[in-house]
């Protein structure tokens, strides 16, 4: 087996941090903007994309609908 995961330390050290924390609230927000408009659903398996890569860029032509595996496969 592998070395187990250590969330507690990953949270202080990583996902914790303000600029983390805001680029969670900003991607969040882009989600519910999406939902709002009709172009994605909860459980739809579909992730809302930032086409230029920033979070915190929430305007519309910046964000797009993809397959939730096409997007995590492209980072």
């Amino acid at each position: 087996m592998g070395k187990t995961r250590n969330y507690k330390k990953e949270y202080r050290d990583f996902h914790g941090k303000p600029e983390q924390i805001a680029n969670r609230a900003s991607r969040n927000k882009a989600r519910r903007k999406l939902e709002k408009e009709g172009s994605v659903r909860k459980g739809d398996g579909k992730d809302v994309d930032h086409k230029n890569g920033s979070p915190r860029d929430n305007s519309r032509k910046n964000l797009r609908v993809m397959s939730k595996s096409r997007n995590r496969a492209k980072q």
